[in-house]
């Protein structure tokens, strides 16, 4: 049989490799044609040369047992290989052979049959009118299912689905499909199972709701095809019933229920075979609101304008938003969301009939009863005040028709008020100094009070300020402070002496009088003013001096290095004087009642701003015009003089303190030298040798104030010898010679050859010593310097350069080549 299906195959392959392309010469290319659960359908590239094409097939498992074959001719591209299990991971090998039956090509590849067919869906359920649920058992091996979906009028679909139990969408309500399923896993798909029939139910009914009454809701449907009788569900929101209604009409109204009350209707139909269709969107319909209750009636101003207020009782157990509309048989009505509104505008001494209305989003209720209502009396005009005698006043106004009696209200501007009833036209009540009163009149009767009528103003004169105080914040300044006063709303202050007036006015309770005479006594005084009632003139006036005058001219004196007298001019009645002197680092100070003083301790080397403040029983003037002040600069504490040569030396020394520059003297009787320096040391020249000198230094200031300065005495090094000259003696021995410079000193001679050193000291008064050994054929540098009291040579005294000459071993010549300094 399995060579049977291969024959089959290759007929209908053959076919096909006649219309095939040519082969390349590449190696053999196979791919899957298609799979099911027994049969796979390879497809291959052709290969030049090839006679024949072997499909052998093996378990993946075992790879080594075949399990079929099937052999095609030279044309043909495709074949198939049967009677494989279902859901099994096989091994393909494609063979291109020659006659001989030799493998000219070979490709192998893995791949899977597909799964065994399904048993067919066990259950199919509605969910809506668009859509069933098929349920099936998974097949092992399966990655997907394909569900097929046809009806009697040509529709055909697959869905893949991976699980069950799947659902079916966007199917036709009311329609009969005929369901199978097939697996599929990456070889391909099973044969499809046994088909099973499966019908839709009815659409769902279009609703639309109102409700006439507030007690009934009326219900409208859409025919529904096919649909032979309709129910309804009706649920109260909040409550547990929920009623059903049966009804094969399509205008249904439901009564006998609650107003104001939110209620939730669905809608079903019913097909010929007694199946429920999908129910319809669930409609919310509010039944009409019941009447409001205890409504209530009052007078009431909003922004000026006169309105009755109306307000209800709300019902808690109504649902929904409910607007309230309350009318007047004036034509007048308002609006609310809440338990009342107004009616405006109303006048004086009218009557109304109103009615009361609640409407939800189903329409209005039934409104309630009316009720008559009657209006306040008018207000009271012509007020007018008589002030009889200070602090007596009479408030009068006009009467009015229909008032019972009257309430005077008398405010004052501290928020006093006085309040005065009385049934004819007038009250009295007592005035204060600095307020304003506000006066106004009501009338009553059964409906209330008046609305506001005139309103009468009447201030007093402002009250003379408390607490005045006045000081002075600088020489030419007064600042008067005050509590503020009741009534003022400015304040005129003036400062007056025995030339000038000075004013100043402000609404705040602080005055500063400026560019006033210092050292002078004024009299100050606070008036307060307003507006209406003008400036109040009667009150106390203070007397105040102003600070002490500026000191001027002023004029430093250096006494000392330490002391400067400090003098000035001024011309105050009585003050005491402070001079201080400000440094960087510290302040001097000096008190007077004079016009000088000495400030005293000053340190050397620092710099001084000095100025003067005079200070009186009203504070103190400014302060004088500043001078600056520069006292000696300081001497070094150290000062070093450091020989170079012979006749240089170097000086150096330690900071000194407010010195810019220096001048350094060395003094002998037999010379002088000096430096002119704005560093801390400086070369000395024209130095004679073993002289005894006295230090002394000139230092300046930036100001050039100078300090002589002295330090411990200088002595010069001794004297190099001259005419220096060298002798040879009897065998190998050499004679430094040499004139003294007239000095006690030893003197100490150095000869150093390129391989040999000698050296002699000749004692104090000698001018000669002798070097014996002398090695020749060499040149020497030769050296005499004196040696110091201590011991030590003198190290600038200059070299000599001889060269000595040899005859056999002994010295020949001595020849002098030149004198060079020390190095």
């Amino acid at each position: 049989m399995r060579r049977m299906g291969a024959i089959k195959w290759l007929v209908i392959f053959v076919l096909l490799g006649i219309f095939s392309k040519a082969a390349s010469t590449s190696d053999i290319k196979v791919t899957v044609f298609s799979a099911t659960s027994k049969t796979v359908i390879l497809r291959w590239t052709r290969y030049t040369g090839a006679s024949s094409y072997k499909i052998t097939v093996a378990p993946k498992s075992s790879p080594n047992s075949p399990i079929a074959f099937a052999t095609f001719g030279p044309n043909t591209v495709m074949g198939s290989i049967n009677s494989l299990s279902p859901n099994v991971l096989y091994t393909f090998t494609v063979e291109a052979l020659d006659n001989s039956q030799n493998a000219l090509s070979t490709a192998s590849f893995d791949s899977s049959s597909a799964p065994e067919m399904m048993d067919p869906i066990q259950t199919v359920k509605t969910k809506d009118s668009t859509t069933l649920m098929a349920e099936f058992s998974l097949r092992a091996g399966a990655i997907s299912y394909v569900i097929r979906v046809q009806d009697n009028n040509g529709f055909h679909r697959e869905d893949v689905v991976h699980s069950s139990p799947a659902e079916i969408h966007n199917l036709t309500p009311y329609t009969e499909y005929t369901l199978s399923i097939m697996a599929e896993n990456s070889g391909g798909r099973s044969q499809p199972s046994l088909p099973v029939t499966a019908k839709t139910v009815l659409p769902p009914p279009q609703l639309s709701t109102s409700s006439p009454s507030n007690d009934s809701i009326s219900v409208s449907l859409v025919p529904v095809a096919h649909a032979v009788q309709y129910s309804l569900s009706v649920y109260k929101f909040g409550s547990n019933s929920d009623v059903k209604h049966n009804t094969s009409s399509t205008n249904f109204t439901v009564t006998g229920l609650d107003a104001g009350s939110l209620y939730i209707i669905r809608g079903f139909a019913w097909d010929l075979e007694g199946r429920q269709g999908e129910g319809s969107l669930y409609i919310n319909q509010t039944t009409r609101p019941p009447s409001p209750s205890s409504v209530n009636v009052t007078m009431v101003m909003s922004n000026g304008v006169a309105g009755l207020s109306v307000s209800w009782e709300l019902d808690q157990n109504v649902y929904g938003s409910i607007e309230y509309q309350a009318t007047s048989d004036g034509n007048l009505e308002c609006n609310s969301t809440s338990s009342s509104c107004i009616l405006s505008a109303v006048n004086c001494a009218e009557v109304h009939s109103i009615q009361v209305t609640a409407s939800n989003e189903a329409g209005p209720g039934y409104p309630t009863n009316p009720i008559l209502f009657i209006t306040y009396p008018c207000p009271p005009e012509s007020l007018a005040l008589l002030e009889l005698s200070e602090g007596n006043c009479t408030l009068t106004w006009d009467t009015v028709g229909h008032a019972d009696s009257y309430q005077a209200f008398i405010k004052r501007g501290d928020g006093g008020e006085e309040i005065c009833n009385t049934t004819t036209n007038n009250c009295t009540y007592d005035c204060e100094c600095g307020y304003t009163y506000l006066m106004s009149v009501f009338a009553f009767n059964q409906a209330g009070s008046s609305p506001q009528g005139e309103i009468l103003n009447h201030t007093t004169l402002p009250c003379c300020p408390e607490g005045v105080s006045v000081s002075a914040v600088s020489t030419d300044t007064l600042e008067i402070m005050w509590k503020a006063s009741r009534g003022a709303e400015l304040y005129e202050t003036r400062a007056v002496d025995s030339s000038e007036v000075i004013r100043c006015n402000d609404t705040a309770p602080v005055c500063a009088l400026s560019d006033l005479s210092c050292d002078t006594s004024y009299s100050v005084v606070v008036i307060p003013c307003n507006d209406i009632s003008g400036c109040n003139r009667a009150c106390k006036a203070h007397t105040k001096d102003t600070a002490p005058c500026m000191p001027t001219n002023l004029m430093l004196n250096p006494k000392n290095s330490s002391c400067v007298t400090v003098s000035w001019a001024s011309n105050n009645r009585a003050a005491t004087y402070t001079v201080s002197a400000i440094g960087a680092d510290d302040r001097h100070s000096c008190n007077t009642s004079g016009n000088s003083c000495d400030i005293t301790g000053l340190p050397c080397g620092s710099t001084y701003e000095v100025s003067v403040v005079a200070t009186g029983s009203t504070g103190q003037s400014l302060p004088s015009y500043s001078d600056s002040l520069e006292t000696e600069p300081c001497c070094p504490q150290t000062l070093t003089v450091d020989q170079v040569t012979q006749a240089m030396t170097n000086v150096s020394w330690s900071h000194a303190k407010g010195a810019h520059s220096f001048i350094t003297s060395l003094t002998s009787p037999r010379g002088h030298a000096r430096c002119h320096t704005r560093d801390s040391h400086c070369l000395m020249g024209c130095i004679t040798c073993g002289t005894n000198y006295t230090v002394t230094m000139e230092a300046y200031s930036h100001s050039g104030r100078m300090s002589n300065c002295s330090y411990q005495g200088f002595s010069s090094s001794a004297c190099c010898p001259s005419g220096v000259r060298l002798y040879r003696m009897a065998g190998n021995s050499l004679r430094v010679h040499w004139r003294n410079a007239g000095s006690s000193h030893s003197y100490v001679t150095d000869m150093t050859g390129t391989s040999n050193n000698y050296t002699c000291t000749a004692s104090p008064g000698e001018n000669s010593c002798d070097i014996s050994n002398i090695q020749c054929g060499d040149v020497y540098n030769v050296v005499v310097a004196p040696l110091t009291a201590e011991g030590s040579k003198v190290e600038f005294c200059p070299q000599r350069l001889y060269s000595v000459t040899c005859t056999g071993n002994n010295i020949s010549t001595v020849i002098y080549r030149g004198k060079r300094s020390v190095d």
